[in-house]
């Protein structure tokens, strides 16, 4: 029996070395557009790759996946955390765990996760064949199964028009991205990382918490990389315009206005710009102080200086004017529709012996190892189900 994979990725390598592993005898081939495969493996976390997450504080998984959180708490009972830690660590790639509960390669690089996805492949007798662009399924007729693993982004326009598939689509946009923002005196302050902020997107819903990096163009950091997951829909079509306010310390105005009370009877006759009382960087200090209009000592501010202060330190806001046009580590929402699968399987309802994982499939993760997790557990779901289909065991009925 054979079975083509189409996606040359993360998802679609894990799924070939899975099936193999279970069924030897399995033809299976990886159908690569690119003249490259993992590509995206080798730049994820900064050439670390954050190869999962030990989901620890998670209460709920909507907090992690804004789209298709009640499918992965299904499918992670397949193949959890635990389970793709075990999985590289026995495969040769021993595992690190940060404080936060991202998980690294010991060795601080990527190549570590794309030597074992491609030395296992290659002993398995995985077939990989690149410059293979698959734009419609009915040409792989000769194949018993076919996994389509390709990524939302990259997915042929053809197939989600429909042409090949009767697979529903959820048309694709951006998700995981840094905001750019036109302030020529906020870029000065360019490297400038400050923990326990929050951000939302005034007049909306759409909130997170979280370290925040300032950058050349704007603003980026785990804090706003979620953002831009959590509102990704509703940025892409309002074209990335939208007014973004900064809690700076993640405190409330009344809090805020009792520490500058309190500085204020303290440092009575000190520069406001020498005393901190919040504990943020110089720098920073000295840009939200201008922003603010005041240069005074501590017992020369009126309580309106304290209420405009106190004010910008919980609500400073900022028009954003675009996402950063980096590419190489990006994210998408949207793909095949989840209800146009078996939720057991992830085989297309309409079209038997086709299966989709990984990106490519209507789910997506804030950053932080999430986004490699659906890859591991969605392939690992799709080998199961072909290997069980292939030694003719009954597959689990859809729901």
């Amino acid at each position: 029996m054979q079975t083509a994979i189409v996606g040359g990725g993360a998802a679609g390598f894990f799924l070939a070395v899975n099936l193999k592993e279970r069924a030897p005898q399995m033809r299976v081939v990886i159908l690569e557009a690119g003249q490259h495969v993992l590509r995206k493996v080798r730049v994820s976390g900064g050439g670390r790759c954050n190869v999962t997450n030990t989901f620890a504080g998670v209460d709920n998984l909507a907090q992690v996946y804004p789209r298709g959180h009640r499918l992965m708490k299904h499918l992670l009972h397949s193949f959890s955390p635990q389970d793709a830690y075990a999985w590289f660590e026995r495969h040769g790639v021993p595992l690190t765990i940060q404080p936060d509960g991202c998980v690294f390669p010991r060795s601080q690089q990527s190549q570590s996760i794309i030597d074992c996805l491609l030395g296992h492949a290659r002993r398995l007798g995985v077939e990989v064949v690149t410059g293979q662009r698959v734009t419609d399924l009915d040409t792989l007729h000769e194949f018993d199964f076919v996994a389509v693993t390709t990524g939302g982004n990259s997915f042929p326009k053809s197939l989600s028009e429909g042409e090949g598939t009767s697979d529903g689509w959820v048309d694709c946009c951006p998700s995981l991205f840094t905001f750019s923002i036109d302030d020529a005196v906020l870029h000065t302050l360019m490297g400038t990382v400050v923990e326990g902020v929050s951000v939302q997107l005034a007049g909306t819903k759409f909130r997170a918490n979280g370290p925040l990096l300032v950058t050349h163009w704007g603003m980026s950091g785990p804090s706003i990389l979620r953002l831009s997951s959590y509102a990704a829909r509703h940025l892409h079509d309002g074209g990335y315009k939208a007014t973004l306010s900064v809690n700076w310390l993640s405190a409330t105005e009344a809090e805020v206005k009792a520490a500058l009370r309190a500085a204020t009877a303290s440092h009575t006759q000190r520069q406001v710009s020498s005393q901190n009382p919040f504990g943020l960087s110089s720098r920073l200090w000295q840009y939200l102080l201008q922003k603010a209009g005041i240069a005074k000592r501590w017992g020369e501010l009126t309580a309106k200086d304290q209420n405009r202060l106190a004010n910008l330190l919980v609500n400073d806001t900022y028009s954003v004017s675009g996402r950063a046009p980096f590419r190489d580590e990006f994210v998408t929402c949207g793909g095949v529709s989840l209800s146009s699968l078996n939720p057991q399987t992830l085989e297309s309802r309409t079209r038997p012996g086709t299966y989709f994982a990984g990106e490519v499939l209507d789910i997506d993760g804030v950053t932080g190892g999430f986004n490699f997790q659906c890859a591991w557990t969605t392939a690992y779901v799709v080998a199961q189900a072909i290997s069980r289909q292939a030694q003719g065991e009954t597959s689990p009925s859809p729901s």
